[in-house]
């Protein structure tokens, strides 16, 4: 780099120190690598194109929205990081367009939200909400009524086998439970090596005792899991959505979980953020919940972090990275 590469932070999510809503993510060590960083806009509201020109790469910390409207008069901006696996709130046909490099950090969080996944799993199967709370209000005398369903003979189904999705299964079959699984698209030499049968849609959701979704958002994917699904699987079994809200019909979701058609939940993502205090979601006991936060730990924010500021770091340096997620036009000219 002949020059310093200048780096463009959201602001919504960072602070002037380095420190960010997850912690300690490395920003400080770009200035050993001649990257010079600094906050862009402000929370609750979209970025605009002349707080961007000039710089020549976005870090994007959050899910907002990045498309033509934020390019708008943009001439310098070679690259957009987004932290964390989703993009789905960025325009990769606006950034195709403009020749602008899209890269995302899939890798360091799968870990991490596999344990997410495991930590509603084991919530669910040992009611550990309702017990918590007969503690704090001295009403031991019912805990006889939340046994808890439990995992020593459950079936768990996994509708989505990507990192995420793989990693989680790892980690449910070392602990001996048996797995199922749908994915788009046929993984026969992953699931052969882990020991899990790769079914039909339809039958990952009907013999499911915990079924667990990882998919991508997507257009395709948009309400996968809605009523017609939500009345094929068991009245004893749980959902997990550690994907994106919009992968289920949540209208649809709080209807069944109303009605018993499915024993409970966990969420830790809802098609509004943050979740509305009207929401009958809050008010179910048969459900656990989380503010699309809980596989926010140290650990997470290192290995994400250090993932995805390798891509900026690569890209200022001239080198290829690694995790890019659209087609960028070349540049033209001289």
């Amino acid at each position: 780099m002949s020059a310093a590469w200048k780096l463009a932070v959201t602001a919504d999510y960072a602070n002037a120190d380095g420190s960010t809503i997850y912690g300690d993510i490395g920003l400080g060590t770009l200035a050993e690598q001649g990257i010079e960083w600094s906050l862009v806009g402000e929370a609750g509201r979209d970025l605009r194109g002349e707080e961007l020109e000039g710089f020549d790469a976005l870090f994007l910390l959050s899910g907002t929205p990045f498309g033509s409207a934020q390019l708008e008069g943009v001439t310098t901006l070679k690259h957009v990081a987004r932290f964390g696996a989703g993009f789905d709130s960025v325009d990769l046909a606006a950034c195709d367009a403009a020749g602008i490099t899209v890269t995302n950090a899939p890798t360091g969080l799968r870990v991490p939200m596999a344990h997410t996944a495991l930590t509603f799993l084991f919530a669910l199967a040992h009611t550990l909400l309702p017990k918590d709370r007969l503690v704090r209000e001295a009403d031991w005398d019912r805990k006889a009524e939340y046994r808890g369903p439990g995992l020593a003979t459950a079936t768990i189904g996994m509708i989505g086998l990507g990192g995420i999705g793989q990693e989680t299964v790892r980690q449910l079959r070392a602990l001996n439970l048996e797995v199922i699984a749908w994915n788009r698209s046929p993984r026969p030499d992953f699931c052969a090596e882990v020991g899990v049968e790769q079914l039909d849609f339809d039958e990952v959701i009907a013999r499911s005792d915990y079924l667990i979704v990882t998919v991508a958002a997507n257009s395709g994917t948009r309400h996968l899991i809605g009523a017609p699904e939500l009345a094929r699987m068991k009245d004893s079994a749980f959902l997990i959505n550690i994907a994106r809200g919009a992968v289920v019909d949540e209208p649809a979701l709080i209807t069944a979980l109303q009605d018993g058609t499915i024993a409970g939940a966990g969420l830790d993502v809802f098609e509004v953020e943050p979740l509305p205090a009207s929401s009958p979601l809050i008010g179910l006991e048969n459900v656990v919940l989380a503010p699309h936060s809980l596989c926010w730990t140290k650990d997470f924010a290192e290995s994400t972090g250090a993932e995805a500021l390798g891509e900026v770091i690569a890209i200022a340096s001239g080198n290829s990275p690694r995790n890019v997620v659209n087609s960028p036009r070349p540049a033209t000219g001289s």
